[in-house]
Order: structure tokens, then sequence, then C-alpha cells
């Protein structure tokens, strides 16, 4: 079923306003004898990935990332979400640097990282960006405390210091009292938890997540992104997290790219994409997606009226799934005055549009 509807796009939250922290553009990795003479034949071509791919092939190479372009906000939990092979984890590697782009910029806060020495990368890796992958990637003959004070060990930091960085992020990760545990007497999500507060103490400004929680069993992972979107709350990291699963994506992101064979497809809120699917391989991967659930206030309002009395709707914010308001909707509220972070009104929500949702929601439907 085409979930397409022809909506405003409304930005969620402060996160639309904010300024660019890192910047990609025009990104290629092929893999080869000789990628930099392959990459002249493909970087004006507007085939089709999987067409692209083949003409690589075809040359003795092969094709991870193809023109790959976006910005990521300062304080925006970006998703990048594709397939096994889709190029999601190449692409973080590249912004790393952990493997080298054929081509392209990765500019972060001003700085071409793709121009840096290997030098000022490390530092960069060391102290600007945090990073935590799917292996949980502790070291077994340390325990928690120092597994996580081990990158400030790294950076030369006194042990005082260390140790006491490392006890508030053991503390914030809920992990307090396992200082002394050993990575094989924990459970898998304690465990990513050690490699998440480890990750932060560096306070990092970048935060990459490589599939962080595909590991864990499906309780767990539902934890982890409730501990995940916890931290986001009082941290306020910039951060890209790759991931294969749409519902992870659409419950934790700000905004998803979705890649297919080294291309980015599609940009958006998760709004943006459940609603206006921009081909039909985007549209397959939002088929078991409730709308209601997904789709936001803000994301379907419309225009207050001059005339309009305030005093005839129930105010909500714009950031309010369409789920969260049936029970109102079916206790005879029959329009919402939308406001943003505390601020407006910004728009008028009906019980109309609220019904046109609900009709093309797929999953409800099933459900029903």
């Amino acid at each position: 079923m085409n979930n397409t509807v022809d909506v405003p796009a409304f930005p969620r939250g402060s996160i639309s306003t904010a300024a660019t922290k890192l910047k990609c553009r025009n990104i290629w990795k092929i893999y080869g004898a000789w990628p930099n003479k392959v990459l002249p034949m493909v970087a004006q071509s507007t085939d089709p990935a999987p067409a692209l791919k083949r003409r690589v092939e075809e040359a003795g190479h092969f094709l991870a990332l193809a023109d790959v372009s976006f910005d990521v906000r300062q304080g925006e939990i970006f998703v990048v979400m594709g397939l096994s092979g889709s190029g999601k984890s190449t692409l973080v590697r590249c912004l790393s640097r952990l493997v080298e782009p054929t081509g392209g910029e990765v500019w972060l806060d001003g700085e071409n990282l793709l121009a840096a020495s290997e030098r000022r990368m490390v530092d960069v890796r060391r102290k600007v960006m945090g990073m935590v992958f799917q292996s949980f990637g502790l070291l077994p003959h340390l325990n928690v405390l120092d597994n996580v004070a081990f990158p400030l060990r790294m950076q030369g930091i006194p042990l005082a210091n260390r140790t006491a960085k490392a006890r508030d992020m053991i503390e914030l990760v809920g992990l307090h009292g396992r200082e002394a545990s050993m990575p094989h007497e924990l459970s898998g999500g304690q465990q990513q938890r050690v490699g998440i507060a480890r990750s932060l103490a560096v306070e990092p400004e970048l935060w990459f997540l490589d599939e962080p929680f595909s590991a864990l069993d499906p309780l767990i992972r539902r934890q982890m992104q409730d501990e995940f979107l916890r931290l986001q709350q009082m941290l306020h990291k910039t951060i890209v997290f790759i991931t294969h699963d749409i519902q992870e994506a659409f419950r934790l992101a700000d905004r998803i790219a979705i890649m297919r064979e080294g291309r980015i497809i599609q940009i958006g809120t998760p709004a943006e994409i459940v609603l206006n699917p921009a081909d039909s391989y985007v549209a397959s991967f939002t088929e078991e997606v409730s709308l209601a659930r997904v789709v936001t206030a803000g994301s379907v309002m419309s225009d207050i009226p001059s005339n309009w009395d305030a005093s005839q709707s129930h105010e909500i914010d714009a950031a309010v799934s369409i789920e969260t308001l049936l029970p109102h909707s079916l206790a005879s509220t029959k329009t919402f005055l939308i406001t943003q972070d505390g601020k407006g009104p910004v728009g008028l929500l009906t019980a109309d549009t609220i019904a046109k949702i609900l009709a093309k929601d797929p999953v409800r439907q099933v459900a029903e």
C-alpha cells in the first residue's frame, strides 16, 4: 500500500534550526586495484544504484559508496538505515577515516577531515569523536572501571582524574556498583553500557554508533534504546546512528537517511519518509511502520485562521504522535492547537486530518 499523503513537512523540535556540525559531500568508496582510475568513469553518472554498481564491477572493482552527501545538525540524531551491504557501515568508517574514502569531502566544524594528517585524525578520534560498535570491544583483562577509563589513559589524563570521570560515566549509564566486574561477568546489555560509557568518557562532540544494539535480544534492545534516548535528552550529542532495523530507526531518529547499494535514496524526518516515500524501495521499508505512531501533530498541522478562537482547541506540542492523541480525539476533541518547544501557537490539527492518517495506516488496518 502506498502511504503517500500531501502534507506540509514540519521540523521536529528545535533541531531544524541548529547549526550544521558535520557536512558530508560527494563521498565515494571504491575497492579494487585502481579505484582512482575508476572514479572519473562514474563520478558524473546519474545511473540508479544497481546499474552503477554493475558498471564498477565490470571494471573489476567494488562500489561501496556512491556520491553520498548530507548534513548533520548540532544535537541531532541522524540515523543511516539500510539492508546489509548497502554501505552504511562503510560510510561511518569513512566519516572517521578508519576507512579512507576514494573521493569527496567530510567537514567537521569547518575543518576538512579528508585533508587532515594522520596524526591530526588520531587526535580527532581520541578527543572529538566517540564510537560504539556492534561488537562491544571491551578489553577482557580490564574491569569495568578500567575499560571506561582506558581512552582517558591513552590521552595521558592523570589517574585520579580519569578514575573520577570513569565513575561518573559508569553511574550515568546505570552501572554503579559494577566498577570491579570483569566483562565476562556482565550481560550483553551491561557490556554495551560499558562501551557507551567508555565512548562518552572523552566527552565527544560527535558520536558514531554502528548497529550498537544488534547483538542484543529484543527486550534488552528495547531497554538500550530507552537508555540511549535518556542519555541524549541529558547530553544533546550530535549523533550518527547506523541500523538495519526500520523500527529502531523510526523510534530514535530526528532524521533518517535510507541507503541502497551505496547511494542515499531519501533523507527526511520519520514522518516525511513514512508519509511521502521517495520510491517503491523506500515504501517497502515503511509497510510495517504504524503511521499513527510515527506521524507527529506538527508534521500534519494546518495554518491557524486569522479569526480562530483558541478556546475551541486542546493545546498540544508539535512532537506529540497521532497515536497519543487518539483518546482525546475519540473523546470528541475536534481540534488541537499546536505549540512547539513551549512556544506558539504554530498551527492546528483537526480530527478529520487524524482520521485520514488512520485510514492510510496499513498496520492499524491489519490489526483491525
